[in-house]
């Protein structure tokens, strides 16, 4: 009993925890949801669940796709309209408050974070890596953006309204669902390799292999905030530098503007000295605490699908009778990954 309660205080005491607590019971819950509604959209019956918001969240490639496809035609995506609107808050907040999506929001790095703190109190630490193997295993997610946007880029912008308009986008939600519930054995051993990784190693996907992460943290390295030291009360006790998910050298640094850097604030946390270590953004004095910085993400968030509601950029324009339809053509010849031609240019 006294281990479960440790535990449980590990994960979800301080409110950047309860708050990803909170957003991952939500995301859990919308997932069932949609899950049950594709249950009964793949039945005769009237469907009665109605269609989750904000599923689309879960498809950052297409919503790469589309921002393209915003800039250069300016028509938003109405089939997946929220994954425009995710990756845009997404953004949006790592510029503002460093990589904070990361450590306060994401589903998967609230999960990553769990599973790396009971491997942490189960064998009283964690495995860092070699800094000549931590390295090029960085740089891994980088090149895999790299590659998404290299292709998203050669992509004209008749190319992308073609895939926008394709049976196969209109459906890649379910494709995404159908990843989790009717998961191949390959994809199984690669989760169950990943959980056992982060067990050993603090955050190991997103600190290796996470593209959406390396996206943000290239905005959080222009960010105006930053976590500043004061050298002059700084006592070395190198306490900051433990707490660090990413082993970032917080005791070294006078300004960190390591790409790596969550804001998740657990370095000032710990730190012993008073008015030593402060997330401030450039030119101004004062520091952003954490229940400030967790409201000012909640707000953000809140008010990204409020004015994505009232603008009618939320919810997905595909009827419970087309989304039948498509759920029964899913496995045919003609839902299929639509071919592109990859061109220089942008039309």
């Amino acid at each position: 009993m006294k281990t479960i309660l440790e535990i449980k205080h590990r994960l979800f005491t301080g409110i950047r925890n309860q708050i990803q607590l909170i957003l991952f019971v939500i995301t859990m819950a919308t997932g069932f949801q949609f899950y049950l509604y594709v249950l009964q959209a793949m039945g005769t019956n009237p469907i009665t669940v109605p269609r989750p918001e904000g599923v689309e969240g879960f498809l950052p490639i297409g919503a790469l796709m589309s921002w393209k496809y915003f800039i250069f035609s300016g028509q938003w995506d109405t089939v997946h309209p929220a994954s425009m609107a995710f990756l845009g808050f997404a953004i949006l907040i790592s510029f503002l408050l460093r990589k904070s999506f990361c450590s306060w929001f994401c589903p998967i790095g609230t999960f990553s974070e769990w599973v790396w703190k009971i491997g942490e109190f189960r064998r009283g630490k964690n495995y860092q890596l070699p800094v000549w193997l931590d390295i090029p295993f960085r740089s891994v997610k980088y090149f895999l953006l790299g590659f998404f946007i290299y292709i998203i880029f050669q992509m004209s912008v008749a190319d992308i309204e073609v895939f926008l308009r394709s049976p196969y986008y209109r459906i890649a939600d379910v494709k995404m669902l159908h990843f989790f519930t009717k998961m191949t054995s390959i994809t199984a051993f690669v989760l169950l390799a990943l959980v056992v990784l982060s067990f050993f190693t603090r955050n190991f996907w997103c600190r290796y292999a996470c593209p959406y992460g390396a996206l943000l943290g290239i905005s959080a390295f222009f960010s105006p905030s930053q976590i500043q030291r004061n050298p002059e009360t700084c006592i070395n006790c190198d306490r900051c530098n433990q707490a660090c998910p990413y082993h970032l050298p917080v005791n070294k640094k006078k300004l960190l503007y390591s790409l790596e850097c969550s804001g998740c604030m657990d370095c000032i946390h710990v730190c012993p000295s008073k008015n030593t270590l402060g997330l401030k953004i450039r030119g101004l004095k004062m520091s952003i605490h954490k229940v400030q910085l967790g409201f000012l993400i909640m707000t953000i968030f809140l008010s990204m699908i409020y004015f994505s509601k009232i603008s009618g950029h939320w919810e997905s324009n595909i009827s419970d009778p087309e989304f039948r339809m498509l759920l029964r053509m899913m496995d045919s010849s003609e839902i299929v990954h639509p071919s592109v031609n990859l061109k220089k240019g942008t039309s």
